[in-house]
């Protein structure tokens, strides 16, 4: 049986927030058991919880980091508090004061509070804040703009399929 503590250390620490503090939820040598840890929860400067959902799978690229290049798919939600440069379709996308989005993105529900550039189709609701700027090729279910929030380039309701007959058939 392999012991963590000898292949990478032993790590504490003496704050009771700190996600490396000794768990509970360890199994202690020798005792046969099997247990999981749990995931740290991560702590960012930005709060960018409003409301959507918690469960299922989230990807949060901190500040700081870029991530560029990449095709993101069975996330649930995505949290950008640094650069993300990518292809995404996805449930949720919260970009934060400090975040920026470039490329394209095909979502339920968009949260900004930074900047978004390129390609963004919302099935249901797009929110800008005031500290938000989205720019590019924009399709959206229901709009709300905070006062300050900025949008620009080629905007238009339709974020669905069936969002875009029913505006087709009431100009018809």
């Amino acid at each position: 049986m392999l012991r963590s503590e000898s292949l990478f250390g032993k790590r504490e620490s003496n704050s009771p927030n700190s996600p490396f503090s000794a768990s509970s939820n360890l199994t202690q040598p020798g005792s046969g058991g099997v247990s999981s840890v749990q995931k740290p929860t991560p702590v960012s400067s930005q709060s960018v919880n409003t409301g959507a959902t918690e469960a299922g799978s989230k990807l949060i690229v901190g500040p700081n980091i870029k991530l560029k290049g990449v095709e993101i798919n069975d996330c649930d939600t995505l949290v950008v508090e640094g650069r993300v440069e990518a292809t995404m379709d996805s449930r949720v996308i919260q970009i934060a004061e400090k975040g920026a989005f470039k490329g394209s993105a095909e979502i339920d529900l968009a949260e900004i509070r930074g900047d978004f550039d390129g390609d963004l189709t919302v099935r249901q609701k797009l929110v800008i804040y005031s500290s938000g700027k989205v720019t590019g090729k924009i399709r959206y279910g229901k709009l709300v703009i905070e006062e300050g929030g900025q949008l620009a380039g080629d905007v238009q309701v339709g974020g669905t399929p069936e969002q875009k007959e029913l505006l087709h058939a009431k100009t018809a």
